[in-house]
């Protein structure tokens, strides 16, 4: 009998290893993985700070905004950097809530990793902050494939916020999503 050399053992899985997606806190060492979306226009065309202009600027940003602030991660993909996800506490009488932010390198849209990795947030945020009653999202109009991650990851449209935010010098729309820790949609983190 005959076999061929390449016939793959009965147990071997031939699937796609999916991607270990993990959120970390950022060092200094990642400013070359953060300019690969900071930097990038696609990325930051629906944020309020436009694109990073040299490793420098991105160096002073992440030294001055990310590291101090209280919940800023790296999005990694198999332990390197692809993204970030951020989450910023209400403050006084507001401290039941958060609001939470992402950003993904371009070569990484599209394959379920923005959406995992707002998942992990939503799970470490309420278990870190057990007083957070509610993470709360914004994404542009124009943005909808940032409204459907915020979907697919369990959050609720509320409704159309007209002329919210300024975006790169014009008022713009943007959509709300919600998550409660307890409600309709917690059954979902």
């Amino acid at each position: 009998m005959q076999t061929d050399s390449s016939a793959v053992p009965p147990n071997h899985d031939h699937r796609k290893q999916e991607p270990e997606i993990t959120l970390r806190p950022f060092d200094l060492s990642d400013v070359g993985a953060f300019m690969t979306w900071a930097s990038d226009p696609r990325v930051t065309r629906f944020q309020r700070r436009g694109p990073c202009t040299s490793e420098e600027d991105a160096r002073r940003y992440l030294a001055d905004h990310v590291l101090p602030h209280p919940w800023y991660r790296a999005i990694c993909v198999d332990g390197r950097p692809v993204g970030s996800i951020n989450a910023k506490p209400g403050q006084g009488e507001e401290r039941f809530k958060a609001s939470v932010a992402y950003r993904l390198a371009y070569q990484h849209w599209g394959r379920g990793i923005a959406t995992a990795a707002l998942r992990a947030a939503v799970s470490s945020l309420l278990e870190e902050w057990p007083h957070l009653e509610r993470l709360e999202a914004i994404a542009e109009v124009e943005n909808p494939a940032s409204q459907r991650v915020l979907e697919k990851a369990g959050f609720l449209r509320e409704g159309l916020l007209r002329k919210y935010v300024m975006l790169h010098g014009k008022s713009r729309d943007v959509v709300m999503y919600s998550l409660l820790a307890t409600g309709p949609n917690s059954d979902d983190i």
